[in-house]
């Protein structure tokens, strides 16, 4: 686990997960990513990571979903819109996680907060790979934007509670709705001396009806 500075004395882990290819998010103008991305029934680059760091963040590390090694956690404070998943701190794990039909997914490769030059130099070394059912994915880069992050009291993520604005940046990947079934997910990833692994086994739910 690597703990960074954040903003006036606040504190954040830089999580894992990674990248494989993608485009350069962080070289497009923020209002026209953001319009694109809403056209491609996407979450925006400042929305998924400020609403997935404030997911990470509020729970403490019993049943936090970032320290979780077996999927029991995966489950927790899941908004209705979107299924995130998560990182490790540095370690690898394997987790089985049901997810609802029809819900789209998204998580990082490789994500972190700070200051501007921390994501600078973060993502400067940043490298890995994401592969779904024997299919490598592509993912987007985001360089640093200004996020928003609210956390609890005891979370092992951010290290604090309440409400902050700080720099996400990070290497993602948004999927649509999978089909029902069964699916394998492998993350890798690696950042300067920063390094993580998550074997997921995903099992949709069938639709209703």
């Amino acid at each position: 686990m690597k703990i960074r500075t954040v903003g006036a004395g606040l504190t954040a882990v830089m999580l894992a997960a990674l990248v494989g290819c993608g485009t350069r998010a962080g070289q497009e103008g923020g209002e026209a990513r953001e319009a694109r991305e809403a056209g491609e029934g996407r979450l925006s680059s400042r929305t998924l990571q400020g609403r997935w760091w404030t997911w990470a963040s509020t729970e403490p590390e019993r049943t936090n979903p970032v320290a979780d090694q077996n999927g029991s956690a995966c489950e927790r404070n899941q908004p209705e819109d979107v299924w995130f998943l998560a990182g490790t701190f540095g370690t690898r794990a394997k987790r089985t996680c049901g997810i609802p039909a029809g819900m789209p997914i998204a998580f990082p490769l490789l994500n972190r907060v700070g200051e501007p030059a921390d994501c600078a130099g973060f993502m400067r070394t940043a490298e890995g790979s994401a592969v779904l059912d024997g299919r490598k994915l592509a993912s987007d880069i985001y360089e640093g934007e200004p996020i928003e992050v609210r956390s609890v009291a005891g979370n092992p993520v951010t290290g604090t509670d309440g409400r902050f604005t700080t720099i996400g940046c990070g290497l993602w990947v948004q999927l649509p709705p999978l089909e029902p079934g069964r699916h394998t997910l492998t993350i890798r990833g690696r950042s300067g001396d920063f390094s993580t692994g998550v074997d997921y086994t995903l099992t949709v739910d069938a639709a209703s009806g």
